[in-house]
């Protein structure tokens, strides 16, 4: 069983006769299907508890029982068919404001109990009052989802040309890597360089001020203008 607590921590089991593991019988009295007569509302969900042969899984639901009140609630188990189901803690206490899971499981899953529908009636008292509410348990034949279980209908969206929607798988684009301040200044370095490269005169100007030594060819300017387009790519982006 899990116990869930919204206000006052982790709510413990008090008492019962059952030793936390059985349902007591009852037979008769109570409304079906809603709350008893009692001036203490019940705060239970779900109302009806669904199981099924086919499904393993579906053996076993939980019953949430609410507390709001601010003050302690204790509750017992009872069912019209105590032998075909197992409840952990029975009976048991929910402290103010908190909640408790209570585990229901089948422990006769057969074809003969095939829309077999039983009784449970839960029984509270605290603040000097009562309260009770009933839910209904049917044991149903297939799998939960209209008879379909979860890898035939995994099945079913991975065939090829169903009738069933998928999104779009778009493809993964790589996002742009922001350089670094020593990359930003590399760059910037290199484009000034670039840039000095194409103002320097070539070999064949003979009129230049300008030492020999600093003379380029055609070659290096082509590749000093390839180089600085590249860079202002960089740059603008």
């Amino acid at each position: 069983m899990r116990r869930k607590d919204s206000h006052d921590g982790p709510a413990r089991g008090q008492g019962g006769g059952t030793g936390g593991s059985g349902v007591t019988a009852v037979t008769g009295g109570g409304e079906t299907g809603g709350v008893t007569a009692a001036t203490l509302p019940v705060f239970l969900f779900p109302s009806e508890l669904l199981f099924f042969s086919e499904q393993r899984r579906c053996h076993r639901r939980v019953l949430t029982l609410y507390n709001p009140y601010s003050f302690t609630l204790d509750y017992k188990m009872l069912c019209t068919s105590p032998s075909l189901y197992r409840v952990l803690e029975a009976e048991g206490s929910v402290r103010a404001k908190s909640c408790v899971d209570l585990v229901v499981r089948h422990l006769n899953v057969s074809p003969a109990n095939c829309g077999r529908r039983d009784r449970f009636r839960l029984e509270v008292r605290g603040g000097g009052q009562r309260g009770g509410r009933e839910v209904w348990a049917e044991l149903r034949g297939g799998e939960e989802g209209g008879g379909e279980g979860e890898e035939e209908e995994e099945r079913k969206r991975r065939k090829p040309g169903g009738h069933q929607q998928r999104g779009l798988q778009l493809p993964l684009v790589p996002t742009a890597v922001r350089p670094s301040v020593s990359q930003w200044l590399l760059c910037v370095l290199l484009a000034l360089l670039c840039a000095a490269v194409l103002m320097l005169p070539l070999h064949t100007d003979s009129g230049s001020m300008v030492p020999r030594c600093l003379h380029v060819s055609t070659n290096q300017k082509l590749a000093c203008a390839y180089t600085l387009g590249l860079l202002t790519m960089v740059f603008l982006r």
